[in-house]
């Protein structure tokens, strides 16, 4: 069958905005709140965004059916550089972008339109809402969408900074801030809010080694100034562009690169001329640190881009410097063309362990890296760097240091060096990044940065105290989370330039930035209701206003009152969900700015993260692709085959492979549940034992569903409801099952159970005139729990399974006849025995004693034995519960027609429990012979 997914869909996405289920009021209800990390408009939302954005849906519509009055507001984050770098790729007709708008549904009309920040902000506040948000199904409070460039949500963000302020946590000091060359300061971090490429990379602190040379200075940038005592030479690239710039009174001589982002980071870095590494290779300069003439050699492995474009060269404790000097030393050719003469010398400086003098030398003959191209080389530099770093001594000849731990020294010869003046501080970044307007981004100083004080250390264990009241998933976050915390310090909260934003409110060239901005917003989703339907106007979201709203305090105006006891009836927030890039960064400010400004009983409850989609191969991004569009993706496969592929396919929290054939085996399968029911409401039929157990069954499953959905474990829904329930009903119409009453019972509770994760098909196939989506989630009664039943059903599975294994073994395809055989009576006593003393100890001989203890059982002591060792290796093969003899022989008797219909042929029982071939059957398992 072949559903028509998009008019369902829309049929019933109609009736639930109609009947505003996501609408949220103060009630005498429990409430729950929830929201998700809100987007930011660089994109649109692929595969990846989707999947938690659908987990949070999914949750609030279990919180909804549990009774609950559910709040899940959504908005748009559009703070920082993200609308901007939009527009410009739009302005500049760039080919890719404009083809990315066209396959993600953009009208040629709308395309020249989004060439502003203000237009692609408007654009997507709308796109967002209507054509993913809604069409996927989310049951949302609307009426409070907000947006961080709107006026009222500024208005908020003041307020929020008043409070830092009074509470003494913004500070202003000198910062040396990543920086766009265009924009200004941006974030870098895993989440790439401000970047394009470049997450990943770690702001690092060069020591500046200044090498004499006649009346300039050559530069090397170091991370390393202990090793200067076992410096050889330096390199620089003979194909590099290098510059001699004035700074501060002295010529350094460095890679163009590298005076372009000194540029940033030093007032009036002057260009004097350029510098051909012709000229510096053969020379000697005077080395900083040993006050001794090194020679300067060609090496092309020197990165411009990388530090100050020179090197210097440290052989005894650097594999790299180790291979490019034994690779110089047998390059005669190239020691002819600069009138070389290199011997390799390596000078002993730390005493690292497991290694000798010269570690270097030792791990490169170790691995056998005999070329500066082996990937291996980078592995031994980290071990060598991570060995002598933590275990490392200074040597005889490393002066006043000899003697002394490298991880002490290292800061104290940087100190000596800038103390004497022949060292400096560079700044770097690890790896390339890009903003997102398309310009590089580096490191720049700023003079009077703002700061929110995340260092303080009273903060810093109110936060921590309170994690350990929190709901957290996974658990390991919330066993990470206080670490994160104590490493959390101060962070950049404002920008200059031209950003999208909220200003400052007592320093407005400043901008705040979008980490700052998105701390306490699902406040604003309380206020946001009333600033958009009129009620309050956005001169009126004052210091006191927030003041009395938020924190009780001061005296109210009449029509803040209201307004107020919704605060206060659905704060705190119960969860907020985020991906996995927020652990970092996001969710400990979010944590710190609520325990720095809010009462306690206001603040947060849960985390949720969920990992990443990934296309084969890489991570899916919006701007680079990876996945089908989503308008593509949801006409293909359906809204609810989406939604429980990421459900279904893995833990919430593990990176999984968005795979086109697997989501459409999921719609598959939901259509084979639609042919099911379909075929479930024909049956009308008599009162069967078979009954029980399908009724025995779905409670039991409404008890380990209700036990997993404590800790919001979706799969384990997924897994039960779709594919469990699933079978069990296949097998109910194959064991006969056909009572009308019976049917529409499980029915009802399975469409409920269905509804969190597959809304749209559980509406679909419900025969009432009743919205599931509004109704309750089914109440779990115990009493109607049978083991027995469940037991009888599980022995005849079993049972047809061991005649499929006897028939296999036999080599026949149809057998004539099959004779069963029911456990000896003795053994049903021993299994009883060993199912209780089990829970105890898993101690064959402790076990044995109380067993051999009867003397009915006694008799049986070499058997007794074997069955007891091997029932302990493997516990799952005990049966769910032990009846008789008698019990089980009922239930063969009564599934006797059943089985020979299945096999077709003659099925025999053989009731004696003393037959020999009864020795073969075991409690939960029939003995089978074939003919």
């Amino acid at each position: 069958m072949t559903l028509n997914w998009l008019q369902i869909q829309d049929n019933w996405q109609k009736k639930w905005a109609d009947a505003k289920l996501g609408v949220a009021t103060v009630s005498d209800k429990p409430k729950f709140f929830m929201i998700f990390a809100y987007p930011g408009p660089s994109g649109y939302p692929h595969v990846g965004h989707m999947r938690g954005y659908s987990y949070a849906d999914m949750i609030t519509r279990y919180e909804r059916l549990q009774g609950k009055e559910v709040l899940f507001p959504v908005g748009m984050h559009a703070s920082g550089n993200l609308a901007s770098g939009f527009a410009n790729k739009v302005k500049n007709k760039d080919e890719h972008w404009i083809t990315y708008l066209r396959t993600n549904g953009c009208s040629e009309k709308t395309i020249p339109t989004l060439i502003t920040p203000e237009a692609v902000i408007e654009y997507f506040n709308e796109v967002y809402v209507e054509d993913y948000f809604k069409k996927f199904g989310f049951l949302c409070d609307w009426d409070r969408y907000t947006c961080t460039t709107w006026k009222d949500y500024e208005k908020f963000i003041q307020w929020q900074f008043l409070k830092l302020q009074q509470k003494n946590l913004l500070v202003q000091k000198p910062y040396f801030a990543t920086a766009c060359v265009v924009h200004g300061p941006v974030a870098v971090d895993p989440s790439e809010t401000d970047i394009s490429k470049g997450g990943k990379a770690e702001k690092q602190e060069y020591t500046l080694l200044k090498f004499k040379f006649g009346h300039d200075y050559l530069v090397a940038a170091t991370l390393r100034p202990e090793t200067v005592y076992g410096q050889t030479n330096l390199w620089v690239n003979q194909d590099v562009k290098y510059v001699k710039v004035e700074v501060e009174g002295e010529h350094w001589i460095m890679s163009e690169q590298a005076a372009e982002k000194l540029r940033f980071q030093k007032d009036d870095v002057m260009l004097k001329e350029e510098i051909d590494p012709k000229d510096l290779i053969g020379k000697t300069v005077i080395a900083p640190g040993i006050d001794k003439e090194i020679p300067i050699y060609p090496a092309s492995f020197v990165d411009a881009d990388v530090g100050s474009g020179i090197v210097t060269c440290v052989p005894s404790d650097a594999p790299y410097d180790y291979i490019a000097l034994k690779t110089l030393e047998g390059n005669q050719t190239l020691q002819d063309k600069y009138n070389l003469n290199v011997n390799v010398t390596l000078i002993p400086i730390i005493e690292s362990k497991g290694y000798g003098e010269f570690p270097a030398q030792e791990i490169v003959q170790k691995m056998n890296i005999t070329s500066l191209e082996d990937p291996k080389l980078k592995d031994a530099t980290t071990e060598i760097y991570k060995v002598g770093h933590h275990t490392g001594v200074m040597r005889k000849n490393c002066g006043i240091y000899t003697g002394k731990r490298v991880e002490e020294v290292k800061e104290l010869v940087k100190q000596d060096l800038l103390k004497k003046h022949k060292a400096d501080v560079f700044y770097d970044l690890s790896e390339e990044v890009i903003c997102r307007c398309g310009e590089k981004v580096v490191i720049k100083r700023i003079d009077d940065q703002w700061f929110i004080k995340y260092s303080d250390q009273e903060l810093t264990d109110k936060t921590k105290e309170h994690v350990e009241s929190m709901n957290i998933y996974p658990k390991e976050y919330k066993e990470n989370l206080p670490g994160i915390l104590d490493w959390f310090q101060d962070r950049a909260c404002v920008r200059l330039g031209n950003w999208q934003g909220s200003k400052l409110p007592f320093d407005e060239k400043w901008i705040v930035e979008p980490i700052a901005d998105s701390t306490l917003y699902p406040m604003f989703y309380i206020i946001s209701k009333y600033t958009k339907n009129g009620t309050l106007k956005v001169e009126e979201l004052t210091e006191e206003f927030f003041d009395y709203v938020f924190l009780g305090e001061g005296l109210p105006d009449k029509s803040w009152k209201q307004i107020k006891d919704e605060f206060d009836y659905f704060y705190p927030l119960d969860l907020n969900l985020g991906g996995k890039e927020h652990k970092t960064v996001h969710f400990p400010v979010f944590l710190m700015n609520h325990v720095g400004i809010l009462k306690k009983q206001d603040w947060p409850k849960g985390i949720f993260i969920n990992s990443w989609v990934t296309g084969k191969g890489s991570k899916i991004s919006k701007s680079k692709g990876g996945a089908e569009p989503i308008p593509q993706a949801m006409e293909k496969y359906g809204v609810d085959a989406m939604r429980l592929y990421y459900a279904h396919i893995g833990s919430p929290h593990a990176d999984v492979v968005w795979d086109e054939p697997v989501v459409l085996n999921y719609k598959n399968q939901l259509e084979k549940l639609y042919t099911l029911i379909e075929t479930l409401h024909e049956l009308k039929g008599q009162e069967k034992i078979i009954d029980l157990w399908l009724i025995s069954r779905m409670q039991q499953h409404l008890k380990e569903i209700n036990k997993s959905m404590k800790d919001y474990s979706l799969r384990e829904l997924a897994s039960t409801v779709y594919f469990t329930i699933h079978e069990d009903l296949r097998w109910y119409i194959r064991r006969g099952g056909e009572q009308k009453k019976v049917i529409d019972e499980i029915v009802s509770i399975w469409l409920r159970l269905m509804n969190p994760i597959t809304p749209h098909l559980s509406e679909e196939l419900n025969p009432t005139k009743n919205l599931i989506s509004s109704s309750l989630w089914p109440e779990l009664d115990e009493s109607k729990i049978d083991l027995k039943t469940t037991a009888g059903e599980e022995l005849i599975k079993t049972t047809m399974d061991g005649m499929r294994s006897v028939m296999k073994l036999a080599k026949l395809e149809k057998p004539s006849k099959f004779t069963l055989f029911v456990s000896e009576n003795w053994k049903y006593r021993l299994f009883t025995t060993l199912k209780e003393k089990i829970q105890e100890t898993r101690n064959v001989g402790d076990i044995l004693k109380v067993i051999l203890a009867d003397e009915s059982l006694k008799q049986h002591g070499k058997d007794v034995a074997k069955i007891v060792q091997s029932t302990l290796k493997d516990v799952s093969k005990l049966p769910l519960i032990v009846t008789s003899h008698h019990e089980e022989l009922l239930v063969i008797e009564d599934a006797q027609n059943f089985l020979s219909k299945e096999f077709d042929c003659v099925i025999e029982i053989i009731s004696d429990s003393d037959h020999p071939k009864a020795k073969a059957a075991s409690p939960g398992k029939i003995g089978v012979l074939v003919e």
